[in-house]
């Protein structure tokens, strides 16, 4: 167990605590003059959650330790950290539901898709697009945290959760543009070999039948 597959699951067991801070009844613990809510809270878990995904992937790539176990477990433990937040928003009516399941779906969409064409042999890479969803996520999560507290930064909250919304429909467009390149390709490429493969048998049924059909003749010449 590396350093990065330890972050990753660190992040996992952050979920539940994410949770616990955020749907609780409104509280204040205040330390000196500072007042910490459960909205503060469970915003300093959220980044610091999000921040072991960046250090996870990057510690990997650094030193070489990219593992099956972690390759597994990072989309798994960023779905479940963005799918609590959003459905934790949503029980506290921060946010509309539709929002929500709107890019849930796409998550567990989109999974279903690379699994469909890990198993075919065809590997669908992470966009550009999908990456700027995901800090697109991280920032309007927070805001909408924030805004829990601050009435003045709902709007700000509101925009960047439309920017959310707007990036995973997008970036999940270009993610079924490619599935559906892929394997219209790969079925192209079978129909071909199986039609070829046809045609091979075909050939040499023939040339058998013309080679049998020649033996008969060369044996009635000979007999007459």
């Amino acid at each position: 167990m590396n350093l990065p597959n330890v972050l990753t699951l660190l992040r996992i067991f952050f979920v539940p605590l994410l949770v616990a801070a955020l749907v609780q009844d409104s509280w204040v613990l205040r330390l000196d003059s500072v007042a910490i809510t459960n909205e503060i809270l469970a915003l300093g878990i959220f980044l610091a959650a999000a921040a072991t995904d960046l250090l996870d992937g990057w510690l990997a790539r650094r030193w070489g330790q990219i593992t099956t176990v972690g390759t597994l477990l990072d989309p798994i433990a960023d779905k479940l950290l963005i799918s609590a937040a959003l459905i934790s928003l949503v029980q506290e009516r921060a946010m509309p539901g539709w929002m929500a399941i709107l890019v849930i779906g796409r998550e567990f969409a989109i999974s279903g898709l690379r699994s469909i064409a890990a198993s075919a042999g065809y590997t669908i890479k992470a966009s550009d697009l999908g990456k700027t969803k995901m800090v697109s996520q991280v920032v309007a999560v927070s805001l909408t945290l924030l805004a829990m507290r601050m009435p003045e930064l709902r709007t700000a909250a509101s925009i960047c959760m439309w920017l959310v919304v707007f990036f995973s429909i997008v970036s999940a467009g270009m993610y079924f543009r490619k599935f559906w390149h892929k394997v219209d390709e790969g079925v192209k490429q079978r129909r071909r070999k199986e039609l070829l493969a046809v045609e091979r048998k075909r050939k040499r049924a023939m040339a058998a039948a013309s080679s049998s059909s020649s033996t008969v003749v060369a044996r009635q010449q000979t007999q007459i």
